[in-house]
């Protein structure tokens, strides 16, 4: 019988790896999700269908069960659960207060401003759901929204408070488009409140890391490979190593250093999204208490030696576990991404095992094949979309290089080898 017993938040696809290494640990793995096609429920030693935002619910089920640990990775949805549990039941994580300030953006960047995080200028907009008869009032909303937007400047990022995957998340450049935005976040978010928020010149990348007894153990700021969908860009992808100035690693260190003090955040992963300018200038976008995702994991796994999914685990449960990195490998993780709205009639398993078998070619000098990974996360006859946000993905491919260029005609050759009727000619 497992010695120990965690509590995991969510059984989607993001959330499979993180149960699969808490059963390879021989830890009872307790899984929480609504009802659904997850995968997650298949491999829980034991499930509840409660809503991962139930935060009663999610603590009467941890006491029954007598959790040893709670924890979830990849999503913001259940991080105020975790915090929840973890305060009532005196649990190692994240505080119910810090996971709220990581969680809502409007909290998140009030804090950034007073704890000292650099930060772009924001502005608070109320949807005024109380005094609106059926939803919220348009009018209003859109009066405010328009203030808010001309005193910042455009271009403006107007945001859903609470919903992760860039769902709800909008650029504007012109007034034009910013009623359109406003509806589109008001419609996404359960908080009564929208954030706009000025957008910097520069460049994106990711920072992920962890933080154990309030000091930094990790700090791993990474490249970051973005999508277009609809109404913003979507992470589709990173790369490790970022190559920055060493002035400019530690002015992301101190960033992240800064994210955790000012959030609370004692014990556990961060995952925050960063502007650097032309003269190395940061500027932190928003933070969450929990790993990224889109490969994050695995790739900090190849990057470092450390296995990040271990790390996590460990921090959950309150044990020690060395994260001294043992390598610098380069790597890249990508998404796979349907073209289109559709149904997966057919993946051709011979030829992508033999991509698997063929690897990469890496350096010319050593003549070497580097091994890919390629997963799928669905079979023929599912329905897929195309990138709409971080959920819309059908696997992924992870590859020792930084070699974009290889990557991309890898991934091409992946997705060749798996056939999507479209919706269009389905109906």
């Amino acid at each position: 019988m497992a010695d120990k017993k965690l509590m995991i938040l969510g059984a989607g696809i993001y959330q499979v790896p993180l149960i699969k290494k808490a059963k390879a640990r021989g830890l009872e793995t307790i899984v929480v999700s609504v009802d659904g096609p997850y995968p997650g429920f298949a491999l829980a030693d034991k499930v509840y269908k409660l809503d991962t935002r139930d935060r009663e619910g999610i603590l009467k089920a941890a006491q029954d069960e007598k959790i040893d640990g709670i924890m979830t990775t990849g999503t913001d949805v259940a991080m105020r659960a975790v915090g929840y549990v973890c305060d009532k039941m005196g649990l190692p994580g994240l505080s119910e207060e810090t996971a709220i300030r990581l969680t809502d953006k409007a909290e998140m960047k009030k804090t950034f401003k007073a704890g000292g995080v650099s930060t772009s200028d924001f502005r608070v907009i109320s949807l005024d759901k109380a005094a609106a008869k059926d939803g919220i009032d348009t009018v209003s909303v859109c009066e405010k929204a328009r203030r808010a937007a001309e005193e910042l400047g455009y271009p403006v990022m107007v945001k859903a408070c609470d919903v992760s995957g860039s769902r709800g998340i909008t650029k504007v450049r012109e007034p034009e488009s910013l009623e359109d935005a406003v509806l589109r976040a008001a419609s996404a978010t359960h908080t009564d409140h929208l954030v706009i928020e000025k957008v910097n010149d520069g460049y994106e990348i990711g920072l992920d890391g962890l933080i154990r007894g309030g000091e930094v153990q990790l700090c791993l700021p990474h490249k970051k490979f973005v999508g277009r969908a609809a109404a913003t860009t979507v992470p589709i992808g990173h790369g490790f190593p970022f190559e920055g100035s060493e002035a400019l690693k530690a002015a992301i260190r101190r960033e992240f250093e800064a994210i955790a003090r000012a959030s609370g955040l004692t014990d556990g992963a961060i995952n925050a999204d960063v502007f650097v300018t032309g003269d190395d200038t940061v500027s932190v976008i928003e933070a969450g208490g929990r790993c990224g995702a889109t490969t994050i994991p695995e790739l900090i796994t190849l990057h470092t030696g450390v296995d990040f999914y271990e790390a996590m685990i460990a921090c959950a449960l309150g044990e020690p576990y060395d994260v001294t990195p043992t390598r610098a490998q380069p790597c890249i993780g990508q998404l796979l991404l349907s073209p289109v709205d559709g149904v997966i009639k057919a993946i051709d398993t011979e030829r992508i095992d033999a991509i698997r078998r063929e690897g990469l070619r890496g350096p010319a000098e050593t003549g070497e094949r580097l091994p890919v990974v390629i997963e799928l996360d669905y079979g023929p006859g599912t329905e897929v979309h195309a990138l709409r946000n971080g959920t819309d993905r059908i696997g992924q491919i992870i590859v020792p290089t930084d070699d974009e260029a290889a990557v991309e005609t890898l991934k091409r050759k992946v997705l060749d080898a798996i056939r999507i009727e479209p919706m269009k000619e389905i109906n």
